[in-house]
């Protein structure tokens, strides 16, 4: 029976040998975060990778007015030959804040044969094309614009999409102001564009699950690139500024083609094609053997190593465990999904599970996966998420932990879904009490002192009577209680926004830094803002887009307390929200050796004044 099905596979290749008439084949590439070992990928003019994004015009590090730059993929995407088109599907987080009001001028998703900007080409031209070149026949772009100002006579307004073909003129164009998404807010979005050979189609939303939604369908516009481009292009991203700044980041990108070959010579398919077959009929065959004397997954010789040296080990799951716990990682069980993967619910020995499924195209998803289960699998804590087990089968790393009712903490305080209720001021209270006590054990109670490194809203996980449980180990890294008082690395870990300012400066993890996070937190918590929350859009700059800048602002004016959310009404404590923001500010304080939260229960019972004035 297996000889019978070897022989139709063999029937089938060359059935297709016989049809194929041009090459197909694909390029791919997917990064969830930016690191400095990307930029061997990427083809870079006047553009930059800081904290985990494409800068694709300059920072504030150097200077920010009439600049143009420009960020490509290194290889070459063959669009089309003859009558056969390539079709792709590419997806990126964009994060544009302005620096002047308004801002300016904007960024582009581009299909282009030429790697450097042109000259001349800032302000309204976006670096696309410039004065000169702008509806000439050397002009050769097709790039989806992502316009924050109105500069050019025909725009709608200054914050819409719009297609542009070989001219800065746009071929089809929408507003997104009546999506509730302002593209130089300083806040993520997620776009998604399609090709499939006939039709170019545009997605936006704010959430990255669910940018594929039809109802998150800008635009679609039928469209023949093989009429308006060369046969070879690179893809990436543009972007200008003018006199109106901007700061214009990619956080992510995907991208998924099926470029066109070339016809080549057929010889080939009937000299490789024969040998080809035999080698399939073998190895069908050879894993028929070893399917029945071995199981069908190993584990990694050297994960197994490392994490034979840890004292608690885990649980060991296998796959189909998994698989059979999750319904084969369904989409009804995906609870979220974030750059390090997935995360999806699960049913294993009668309790519920959540199975967080690493991206194998993940920069450091090994190194993740072996930090979650040498760190936080070693710990028993009941503000921590309890890693129950791991699995590594086929090139999947797999971590295994405790179920949260009600998610991550940032979708309540943030209020994101329909479905969230807002938090009492008790609540909020006994969830910054929680992390207080996690983040003490972390530091003071384990063998090894603990840096989490990533303390944030999002990291933050919530059980059925909302206590607040830290997670997400993925950057936690173990120090001497004693030896060591920091922990030093060569790319800079965290999240924009919750990062101590002398994290920049020289790159290293320690309890401050730990405590600086878990400051701007406790902000978070009572204000309901983000990080980059900035109350005075006009003067944003003077904040430089910190809620720790703008709590300080309101302290010394003596308005502290218009931080409170509002959604809380005037149900609260003022003497403990007072003591909890005052709290907030001194694991902030750029003089303070942030060691506040060994006294953090003291302080959310109203009994703190730790600033120094």
């Amino acid at each position: 029976m297996k000889i019978s099905l070897a022989c139709k596979l063999l029937f089938l290749i060359l059935t297709i040998a016989c049809k194929i008439q041009t090459q197909v084949k694909c390029l791919e590439f997917d990064f969830p975060t930016f690191v400095e070992s990307n930029d061997s990928d990427l083809i870079r003019h006047n553009s930059y990778i800081v904290l985990g994004a494409i800068q694709v015009t300059p920072d504030t590090s150097g200077s920010l007015t009439n600049q143009a730059g420009r960020a490509l993929y290194k290889k070459a995407f063959k669009l089309w030959r003859k009558d056969k088109k390539a079709t792709f599907n590419t997806t990126f987080v964009i994060n544009i804040s302005n620096k002047t009001n308004p801002g300016g001028e904007g960024l582009a998703f581009v299909l282009t044969p030429e790697i450097t900007a042109p000259q001349n080409s800032s302000g309204m031209w976006l670096g696309l094309v410039n004065e000169s070149t702008n509806r000439t026949l050397g002009s050769k772009i097709v790039a989806v614009e992502f316009d924050t100002r109105k500069s050019h006579p025909d725009d709608l307004d200054g914050n819409h999409v719009a297609l542009n073909v070989n001219n800065i003129d746009s071929v089809v164009q929408e507003s997104l102001s009546g999506r509730g998404i302002k593209i130089d807010s300083g806040s993520d979005f997620t776009a998604h564009v399609r090709y499939d050979g006939h039709n170019l189609s545009v997605y936006v939303s704010r959430n990255n699950s669910d940018v594929y939604d039809q109802r998150n369908l800008v635009f679609s516009r039928a469209i023949d690139l093989s009429a308006s481009l060369p046969d070879t292009v690179y893809v990436g991203f543009t972007a200008s500024t003018s006199s109106y700044t901007e700061l214009n980041c990619v956080r992510s990108w995907k991208f998924e083609g099926l470029e066109i070959d070339g016809d080549g010579n057929m010889l080939w398919l009937w000299i490789i094609v024969p040998i080809v077959c035999l080698v399939v009929i073998g190895a069908f065959l050879g894993l028929f053997i070893l399917r029945s004397r071995s199981r069908a997954g190993e584990t990694s010789p050297d994960i197994e190593a490392e994490l034979d040296n840890c004292a608690t080990n885990p649980q060991k799951f296998k796959l189909r465990e998994l698989k059979r716990a999750t319904g084969n990682f369904s989409h009804e069980n995906k609870l979220g999904q974030g750059g390090f993967g997935m995360v999806f619910k699960g049913k294993w020995e009668g309790r519920d599970i959540a199975v967080k499924r690493v991206s194998e195209k993940s920069h450091q998803g090994k190194q993740e996966f072996i930090s979650e289960i040498t760190t936080i699998g070693s710990l028993n804590h009941r503000n921590l998420v309890k890693l129950l087990g791991w699995c590594y089968e086929r090139k999947e790393y797999l971590l295994v932990y405790e179920y949260m009712p009600n998610g991550s903490l940032d979708k309540y305080i943030f209020l994101q879904g329909k479905s969230r209720s807002n938090l009492t001021w008790e609540t909020r209270k006994n969830i910054i009490r929680g992390l207080s006590q996690a983040l003490e054990y972390l530091h003071n109670g384990c063998d090894k002192r603990i840096l989490h490194r990533d303390i944030k809203a999002s990291n933050v996980m919530l059980d059925s009577d909302f206590n607040a449980k830290l997670g997400d180990f993925g950057l936690a890294r173990m120090i001497q209680q004693s030896e060591m008082t920091h922990h030093s690395t060569k790319e800079i870990a965290g999240t924009p926004g919750y990062m101590a300012p002398e994290t920049f400066l020289n790159g290293r993890a320690t309890v401050e830094t730990d405590v600086y996070a878990f400051g701007v937190l406790m902000l978070e918590v009572v204000s309901g803002k983000k990080p980059s929350y900035v109350l005075d859009k006009e003067n944003q700059s003077n904040y430089n887009n910190s809620i720790v800048n703008w709590l300080w602002e309101l302290y010394r004016n003596g308005n502290i307390m218009d931080a409170a959310d509002p959604r809380m009404g005037s149900s609260f404590n003022v003497e403990e929200m007072k003591s909890v923001l005052l709290l907030g500010l001194a694991c902030c304080h750029p003089n303070e050796p942030k060691t506040v939260h060994e006294n953090g229960l003291e302080g959310l019972d109203g009994e703190s004044d730790q600033l120094a004035h």
